[in-house]
């Protein structure tokens, strides 16, 4: 059965933003399904420079936080984006996690309740003109029935794909959801025929995200309680050096992408059989930064 193209994962590294938006260019022109922006750097900058430098691949946050600009100032600037791109571009929101927020000096309440009230507000807005779609980052079942609820979309990052079909499942059982409802999914992504030094990439790209409660519980539920529980017990020894040793190779497997081109689109394939209509590939490298992870993408998928 023939794919689309996956979605790719685009963010702006200080002092390379002119050669990024060259990349969006060129991820437009082999005919990627979409490029989404998360929250490191300006996401709704770097999106409305894609705007400008594109002409009909669609386009979005992945992530940005609710909690660092007031819904009215969200709502300007998502209508001013999505009117000069030619309605291309979606709006993904999410609450972040709680001692992140907490570096930042936000001010954070209840997840779900805080999020209809952020959407409520942004769809409320007046005079700013078309509002894009709006998707929610989800990870668990009352999030992903939010979104299906109040939002047009839902976006995971670093899910368990085994876990995905029942997840899908149980957000649709009592919603009716349009044939436009966006299901998309971060996927860290690193290609090399180095099957293990690919592992490690995709490990260090996850060390951070094990350290987060919310992740830990995500990944108990999709079945990995051993694992989590283990990497709990590194953590409160204060023992951060051995967290990669502690990331099983099933895990990684189920929540990334990684080794040859060929095992790549294998186990892209997956991720669509699973239910994600909208696999986004966030790309790395064994040998070099952002712009070789995209070109050995773009070979992978030439």
């Amino acid at each position: 059965m023939s794919r689309p193209l996956p979605a790719v994962s685009l963010a702006a590294v200080p002092g390379r933003r002119k050669k990024t938006l060259a990349i969006a260019k060129e991820i437009e022109k082999r005919g990627f399904s979409g490029i989404y922006c998360p929250s490191f750097g300006d996401a709704l900058g770097l999106c409305q420079g894609v705007a400008s430098v594109t002409e009909s691949i669609p386009f979005g946050t992945s992530i940005v936080n609710i909690y660092t600009r007031h819904p009215a100032d969200f709502s300007s600037t998502a209508a001013f984006i999505h009117e000069i791109s030619g309605k291309r571009f979606q709006l993904g929101v999410g609450v972040s996690h709680a001692p992140m927020n907490k570096r930042l000096g936000l001010a954070t309440g209840k997840p779900l309740s805080d999020m209809r009230d952020f959407v409520e507000k942004i769809k409320n807005t007046s005079h700013v003109g078309e509002l894009p779609p709006v998707v929610l980052a989800a990870m668990r079942d009352r999030m992903m029935s939010l979104g299906a609820e109040v939002g047009d979309g839902v976006v995971l990052a670093n899910g368990a794909r085994s876990a995905l079909p029942s997840a899908l499942a149980r957000m649709r059982t009592d919603r009716s959801l349009s044939e436009n409802f966006f299901v998309g999914g971060m996927i860290p992504t690193c290609i090399s025929d180095d099957r293990e030094a690919a592992a490690e990439v995709n490990r260090k790209t996850l060390r951070m995200y094990v350290s987060l409660p919310n992740y830990r519980n995500y990944w108990k539920a999709a079945g990995y309680v051993k694992e989590m529980e283990l990497i709990e017990e590194a953590l409160s020894r204060g023992d951060t050096g051995h967290l990669m040793g502690l990331m099983t190779d099933e895990w990684l497997s189920d929540v990334t992408l990684y080794g040859s081109a060929g095992e790549v689109r294998e186990g892209l394939d997956a991720w669509y059989e699973a239910g994600l209509t909208t696999p986004i590939l966030v790309p790395s490298s064994t040998v070099g930064g952002q712009f070789t992870a995209f070109d050995e993408l773009f070979a992978t998928f030439s």
